[in-house]
């Protein structure tokens, strides 16, 4: 007896739910995810203030993703804990491709080490997608510190210990820990001012701190105007941004490396096609962007996910034992 054309058709849909919970055809939402991705507009978290350096990047990439993929790429700003609540709303977002971040040294490298009781990993539960750029910290002093160069700082600094305050953006930031690291290589004390946001670089404007390792982004201008004086940058390289000042590596601290860099996160479990197309479009991108960029202090990076994971995980390595011998942390 031969099956009726109903009858096949019922063992054609069991057959396809057996191979559907077997794992053997992918899910009919994730086949729409990597088809049409995006088929509607595209939230990327950015879990600090708005006009930051993290979200100025944000901002201009996404307008160029939105130009070239022809959905929204919508700024949604989730500031707070370090970056950490804005982090881990991503993490706990459908893994779909419809809720990335743009991230930064800090939520990704040092909270882990520097917060007590974080309940992700961002090395797990993100998946890297393309760093966007690196910003360097430059050491910045008031115009009122008598010193024309990083030579004539560090002297300066053995010569006055416990006697010069640096501020930073909080207890654990790149700037902290990078004012940090030069004080123990240098050999001499210096004062940390924790402050939030914007209110340490106002307070060494106004001559109540005496120096600050800041993102270029943030200070350059300043320097442009005179009303800061850059005498070193904490990357490994010159900034393209600040091609004439050296770095703190070259100046008699070899391996001396501290900055802030952005890149693209998604959600643990989005698909290996979203990523892709996410990060071919980025790098194609970039170079449209350089010229800004740089003008406004990042040095764009771009290339693979595989690339961007190695790097934040040697990152991660890093900042651990930086936090550490620091002895700095959060509650």
């Amino acid at each position: 007896m031969h099956p009726t054309r109903e009858t096949a058709r019922i063992s054609r849909r069991q057959i396809s739910a057996y191979l559907l919970a077997a794992g053997f055809l992918p899910a009919a939402g994730l086949v729409h995810a990597q088809d049409k991705w995006p088929a509607k507009p595209v939230k990327v978290v950015v879990a600090f203030t708005a006009g930051g350096t993290t979200d100025l990047l944000a901002r201009a990439v996404t307008q160029k993703l939105s130009e070239k993929l022809g959905q929204s790429f919508i700024i949604d700003n989730k500031p707070g804990g370090g970056g950490n609540i804005g982090t881990e709303f991503v993490v706990r977002a459908p893994a779909d491709g419809y809720t990335l971040i743009v991230n930064s040294v800090g939520p990704i490298a040092v909270n882990q080490s520097l917060y007590k009781g974080m309940n992700y990993d961002p090395l797990v539960d993100l998946v890297p997608v393309i760093q966007i750029a690196d910003v360097p910290n430059v050491l910045v002093v008031h115009p009122s510190v008598p010193v024309k160069n990083f030579d004539e700082f560090v002297a300066y600094v053995k010569a006055n210990p416990g006697k010069l305050s640096y501020g930073s953006t909080g207890v654990g930031t790149s700037s902290h820990l990078s004012s940090y690291m030069l004080s123990q290589r240098i050999g001499s004390e210096t004062l940390h001012v924790p402050y939030k946001g914007a209110n340490a670089l106002n307070d060494l404007l106004a001559g109540r701190l005496q120096f600050m390792f800041a993102t270029i982004p943030s200070v350059i201008q300043h320097i442009k105007s005179g009303k800061l004086r850059a005498l070193a940058v904490s990357s490994d390289k010159t900034s393209r941004s600040l091609p004439g000042i050296p770095t703190v590596a070259e100046k008699g601290f070899p391996g001396f490396a501290a900055g802030s860099w952005f890149g693209f996160f998604a959600p643990k479990g989005t698909p290996a096609p979203v990523i892709a197309l996410l990060n071919k479009s980025v790098n194609e991108a970039l170079p449209a962007l350089e010229e800004q960029m740089i003008r406004e202090g990042a040095d764009p990076i771009g290339g693979t996910p595989e690339q961007f994971g190695q790097f934040t995980r040697k990152e991660h390595e890093k900042w651990q034992k930086i936090v550490k011998d620091s002895g700095a942390t959060v509650d």
